[in-house]
C-alpha cells in the first residue's frame, strides 16, 4: 500500500477556511464584551436564573443552575461554574456582584483558596440585577434561538444604567484582547447624566478615576487618566492599603491591588528576605480570615516600616499597574473605545431599548383601547347583545351575528363573546369603558415620548438617578495624587551604612565599613604606596574624585565594592577609565552639595568654590575644568565652614590668613583671589592648618587683610618643625 503523499494547499485559502471562522467566533461568542457589559456565557447564565425566578425567592443549588444554563450555553458544567464564581458576592471580584451567594466561591485576591464543588453552594440573584431585566418582556432587545432550536435567549441584557463601565471584564480573544476596569457606579450614573446633557462635558470632572472592588489606593496622573478616557488604552497604579501595629512590631497589609494575589505578593516577599535585599523583615504569614484579606510583616523594632513599604512597592506587586483596552463589541464589531464613546454607544443602545418598550406598551394599550370600543357599543343595547347571543342556533355563528348586530370587528366581537354573564350587567360594562379616556390619553402621551429623543434622555436620567440612590456605594479604591507620593528609586533599596574612606598615592581606594575597620584596622599597601587621605562618610553619600588633569569625577558611594582593610581595594585608573599618567589627589563626600572647595596655587592665589557648582541635574559622571590649570595646585581644601589657613612661600615667609576674607565664586574653573604676594621670585609652596603647623606664636603671622607677603618664619618654628612644614 502507498504511502500516504502530502496535499498541497494554499495557506491563504486555509486560513479563510479554516482559521478565520474559529477567531471570529472567539472574538464575537466568547471573549469581548458587549455594550450591555457581558460576555455571551454572563448573559446566558444570568438570563437563565432569571427564567428560573432566582430573583426573588430562596436560592438554590448552583449544580442546579449549571445544569439548566447547559441548555443555552453547550459547555462542560465547570466552564459555566467557574462563569458563576466570578460574579458571586462571596468571590469578590466585582463592584456590584450579580449573584448573591451561600457558601465557598473562593477569592478574587488569592491563588489557591479554590472554591467549593456547585453541590454545596447555593445561589440566586442579587437585587440590581432588577435592572439588568427591567422590561425585558416588553420587546426592549431582539431574541435569537439557542444552539438546537429549542429556547430563545436575548441577544442583549436591556441594562438601565452603563453596566460596562462599573464592573471589571477581562477577555483574551484570537489577536486581540479586552480588559475592563471598574467605575464607581455612583460616579458612573452621575457622568451619564451630565453627558445626556452636554456631549462635550469634561468627563474627568465627574468620572474620577477607575474604583476597584479590592480596594487599595490608586496613584492619580491625571495625564495617564486622560489618556485612558480619551482613548481606552494606557495604564494606571495601584498599591497596597497598610497599617503598623507599634505594639507587635508588625505591618498589616489589608488591601492589595486587583491585579495580584496574596500568594504572589507573600512569595516575592519570602524571596527578598532570603537573597539579603531586605533584612528588616522577621517573619511573613497569610492571616486572611472571615474579617477578609490580611498579610501580616513581622519587623525589627528599630526598622522604618514606610521604608520598608517603600522597598516592597518597588520590588514586588504590592504597587501594580492596571492596563486598560477597552475593547467592546458594538453590533458585532470590536471596538476600543475611549470613556466618551462609550457612553455614547450606551446611550444609543439604551435609547434604542426604551423606544421598543414604548413601541410595546402602544401597541398593548391600543390593542385594549380597541376591545373597549367594541364594549362600549353593547353599552348601547345590552339585551340586544344577549337576545343575538340567545337566538343564534350554532356557537360558531355568535361572533358574525355581534359583528353584523353592533357594526364590530372580529377582535371585538370574540372579547365581547367570551365576557361571563354575570358580567353582562351595566356597572361592569360602565366601569370597563370609563378606561378608555385615561388609555387614549395614556397613548398620546407614549406616542408624543417615542417622537421626542429629548424626552426618552429625561427617562433615562431619573433612572439613573434612582439607581445611583438605591445601589450607590462609597469609593473603595482610594485616591493618591502622584505628587503625594515619595518616587521609589534605585537609592531607596540601597542599605545605608558608615565607612570610610582611604585614597592611596598610587592610585587605590578603599570603603571599608567602620564594622569592618574596627574589626581589623591594618592596612595592606603596595610597596612604595601611602594613604594620602582619608574622609569618614556613609553608603549614600556623592564622592567627589579630583584628578591631576582638572577633572573631577562623581559617582555614588555604594556603587563601590565594600573591602577590608587587609585589600588594597579598587584600583581608580580602570574604576573611573583615567589616563595613564592621571591621578585622583583629592576626595569630597557629601549629600547636599554645602560649603565649599578652596583651591591654592603656586602663584599665591586661591579660589573659593561654592560646591553647588559641582551638583549636576543630569548625573554627569564626568566635569571637565574642575579648577584652574593656569598655575600648578599646591593643595585641595573642603571647607564646611570657614576657618583659619596657613600659606608658606619658597623663601620660608608664612601667612596666617582667614578664608571668610575670600570670597566664594561659581565658575569652577576660577582662578581665585591672591592671598600670598609673591617676593623676589618665590611661589607658594604649601597651605597648611594651624594643628599641622603647631606655630609657638600664630598672632605674628596673622593678617586680618590679603593679599600679603607673610612674615619669615622665626628660628623656633623652622628649626624644629621643618620636615613637618615643607612636606606636601
Amino acid at each position: 500500500m502507498a504511502a500516504n503523499k502530502p496535499i498541497q494547499q494554499k495557506i491563504v485559502e486555509t486560513l479563510e477556511e479554516n482559521y478565520m471562522p474559529y477567531a471570529m467566533s472567539v472574538i464575537v461568542s466568547r471573549a469581548i464584551p458587549e455594550i450591555d457589559g457581558f460576555k455571551p456565557s454572563h448573559r446566558k447564565l444570568l438570563y437563565t436564573m432569571y427564567k428560573m425566578g432566582l430573583l426573588t425567592g430562596n436560592r438554590t443549588k448552583s449544580a442546579n443552575v449549571v445544569g439548566q444554563t447547559m441548555k443555552l450555553n453547550p459547555h462542560g458544567d465547570m466552564a459555566i461554574y467557574e462563569t458563576m464564581v466570578r460574579m458571586t458576592r462571596g468571590n469578590a471580584a466585582l463592584l456590584h456582584p450579580f449573584i448573591d451567594s451561600k457558601g465557598n466561591f473562593g477569592k478574587q485576591y488569592s491563588r489557591d483558596m479554590q472554591f467549593a464543588a456547585p453541590r454545596y453552594t447555593e445561589v440566586k440573584l442579587e437585587k440590581i440585577c432588577e435592572e439588568l431585566f427591567r422590561d425585558l418582556d416588553k420587546n426592549t432587545v431582539d431574541f435569537v434561538d439557542n444552539y438546537d432550536g429549542t429556547l430563545k435567549e436575548p441577544t442583549l441584557l436591556p441594562t438601565t444604567f452603563p453596566n460596562i463601565l462599573v464592573n471589571a471584564n477581562q477577555g483574551i480573544a484570537v489577536g486581540m484582547a479586552s480588559n475592563m476596569c471598574s467605575f464607581n457606579l455612583r460616579e458612573v450614573c452621575e457622568t451619564t447624566i451630565q453627558f445626556i446633557q452636554n456631549e462635550n462635558v469634561a468627563i474627568e470632572n465627574y468620572l474620577i478615576a477607575p474604583d476597584l472592588a479590592s480596594g487599595g489606593q490608586l496613584i492619580y496622573n491625571a495625564r495617564e487618566i486622560q489618556e485612558i478616557y480619551r482613548t481606552g488604552r494606557g495604564g494606571f497604579k495601584l498599591r497596597a492599603k497598610y497599617r503598623y501595629d507599634k505594639e507587635n512590631s508588625c505591618i498589616e497589609i489589608y488591601e492589595i491591588p486587583y491585579t495580584t494575589t496574596v500568594e504572589a505578593i507573600i512569595d516575592a516577599i519570602v524571596n527578598l528576605v532570603k537573597s539579603g535585599k531586605i533584612k528588616e523583615i522577621i517573619d511573613v504569614r497569610d492571616e486572611t480570615d472571615l474579617n477578609g484579606l490580611k498579610i501580616t510583616l513581622d519587623i525589627r523594632k528599630s526598622a522604618d516600616p514606610d521604608s520598608i513599604m517603600n522597598k516592597l512597592f518597588k520590588l514586588t506587586t504590592l504597587q501594580d499597574t492596571f492596563n486598560c483596552n477597552f475593547n467592546i463589541l458594538i453590533e458585532g464589531r470590536p471596538r476600543v473605545m475611549g470613556i466618551r464613546e462609550i457612553l455614547s454607544e450606551w446611550l444609543k443602545f439604551r435609547i434604542g431599548c426604551i423606544k421598543r418598550q414604548l413601541l410595546f406598551d402602544i401597541d398593548q394599550k391600543t390593542k385594549k383601547l380597541h376591545l373597549l370600543l367594541g364594549l362600549k357599543k353593547i353599552l348601547l343595547d345590552i339585551d340586544k347583545a344577549i337576545k343575538i347571543i340567545r337566538e343564534t342556533e350554532r356557537e360558531s355563528d355568535v361572533v358574525p351575528n355581534l359583528m353584523e348586530g353592533f357594526g364590530i370587528d372580529q377582535v371585538q366581537a370574540e372579547f365581547i363573546a367570551e365576557i361571563r354573564l354575570r358580567n353582562l350587567n351595566k356597572e361592569y360594562i360602565l366601569n370597563r369603558v370609563s378606561e378608555i379616556e385615561s388609555l387614549q390619553n395614556e397613548i398620546a402621551d407614549l406616542e408624543e415620548t417615542y417622537r421626542h429623543e429629548e424626552k426618552i434622555k429625561k427617562i433615562i436620567i431619573k433612572q439613573l438617578r434612582e439607581i445611583a440612590k438605591k445601589y450607590g456605594q462609597p469609593r473603595r479604591t482610594e485616591i493618591i495624587h502622584e505628587d503625594d507620593i515619595e518616587e521609589i528609586t534605585k537609592e531607596h533599596l540601597i542599605e545605608d551604612y558608615n565607612l570610610r574612606l582611604f585614597l592611596t598615592e598610587q592610585n587605590y581606594l578603599k570603603k571599608v565599613p567602620l564594622v569592618s575597620l574596627r574589626a581589623n584596622p591594618e592596612h595592606k599597601l603596595k610597596e612604595d604606596d601611602r594613604i594620602i587621605q582619608e574622609i569618614e562618610t556613609h553608603n549614600k553619600a556623592d564622592l567627589l574624585l579630583f584628578s591631576n588633569k582638572h577633572v573631577v569625577y562623581k559617582m555614588k558611594i555604594y556603587e563601590i565594592n565594600d573591602c577590608k582593610a587587609s585589600q588594597l581595594g579598587e584600583y581608580l585608573t580602570n574604576l573611573l577609565d583615567l589616563e595613564n599618567d592621571e591621578k585622583i589627589i583629592y576626595l569630597v563626600a557629601t549629600d547636599n552639595y554645602q560649603g565649599y572647595l578652596l583651591f591654592a596655587f603656586e602663584n599665591g592665589k586661591m579660589a573659593k568654590i561654592d560646591l553647588q557648582s559641582y551638583a549636576t541635574k543630569t548625573n554627569r559622571r564626568k566635569l571637565a575644568n574642575a579648577y584652574s590649570d593656569l598655575s600648578p595646585l599646591v593643595r585641595i581644601f573642603f571647607l564646611e565652614q570657614d576657618r583659619e589657613l596657613v600659606a608658606i612661600s619658597s623663601i620660608q615667609k608664612a601667612l596666617v590668613f582667614h578664608t571668610q576674607n575670600i570670597n566664594a565664586k561659581t565658575t569652577r574653573d576660577s582662578q581665585g583671589v591672591q592671598v600670598l604676594k609673591g617676593k623676589k621670585g618665590s611661589w607658594m609652596i604649601a597651605v597648611k592648618t594651624l594643628d599641622e603647623v603647631n606655630f609657638t606664636d600664630p598672632d605674628y603671622y596673622r593678617t586680618k587683610n590679603i593679599p600679603a607677603v607673610g612674615c619669615y618664619l622665626k628660628d623656633e618654628d623652622k628649626e624644629e618643625r621643618q620636615t613637618n612644614l615643607f612636606e606636601i
